[in-house]
């Protein structure tokens, strides 16, 4: 597996340890770049970040290329979790970051077609052949940025080092595609952001990375 380490400031997550029980698949709604990513953390206070990012394809990167900036025994805010979703459920609010580890996808996400052509929420134009369509639109949306299959490869090998490591369970649920009182509960397992989030849209439901997750139970 390539992990390409980068330099991230020690105050930009917290090195706390806790019991890993939970992965969430996430992506930036941005560029491929993964380092960008780090560094555009390192730029705000927040403390928001995920201990790796999976670059994209691209002439000037390496696709799928696993870039980490801390460990993830650590733990930054990844989640944005709201009371209001705990209470929907009838649970008591969970700080979820701190016993999970979040992988970050470079991917635009959500597409809008007009005029022929395909646009990011940033109004940024995305070619044909790096977008695909669903069968059925998700949380609004029917085109999304492509997950490259070395991404998806990527994030395989990931969620494979964390079962070995934190004893993750690698069981597919297709309820993770939406909020589940699985993933407010803290049930180990791995989650999308779409799992504890009413308000987001990564990872969206892209077939080959289903058929990954999928193969992971065998």
């Amino acid at each position: 597996m390539d992990i390409k380490q980068v330099s991230f400031p020690t105050s930009q997550y917290i090195q706390e340890e806790h019991k890993k029980v939970q992965v969430y698949l996430h992506h930036t709604a941005g560029n491929r770049y993964g380092e960008r990513v780090f560094e555009h953390w390192a730029s705000n206070p927040e403390r928001v970040a995920t201990c790796v990012t999976i670059t994209g394809p691209g002439s000037d990167t390496i696709d799928g290329q696993i870039v980490q900036g801390f460990s993830s025994k650590f733990w930054g805010y990844h989640l944005g979790l709201k009371e209001s979703t705990f209470q929907k459920f009838g649970l008591p609010y969970r700080s979820l970051d701190k016993t999970s580890i979040g992988i970050e996808i470079c991917n635009w996400g959500q597409l809008t077609w007009r005029e022929g052509k395909f646009f990011t929420y940033v109004n940024r134009e995305l070619p044909a052949d790096q977008v695909i369509e669903l069968e059925r639109p998700y949380r609004g949306f029917r085109f999304f940025h492509n997950y490259s299959d070395k991404q998806i490869e990527s994030t395989r090998e990931l969620l494979l080092l964390w079962e070995d490591r934190y004893g993750i369970n690698l069981k597919y649920n297709p309820d993770i595609w939406d909020v589940t009182k699985r993933a407010l509960m803290g049930e180990n397992g791995v989650f999308t952001h779409n799992s504890v989030r009413y308000d987001k849209v990564d990872i969206y439901p892209h077939p080959k990375m289903i058929a990954m997750l999928q193969s992971l139970n065998s």
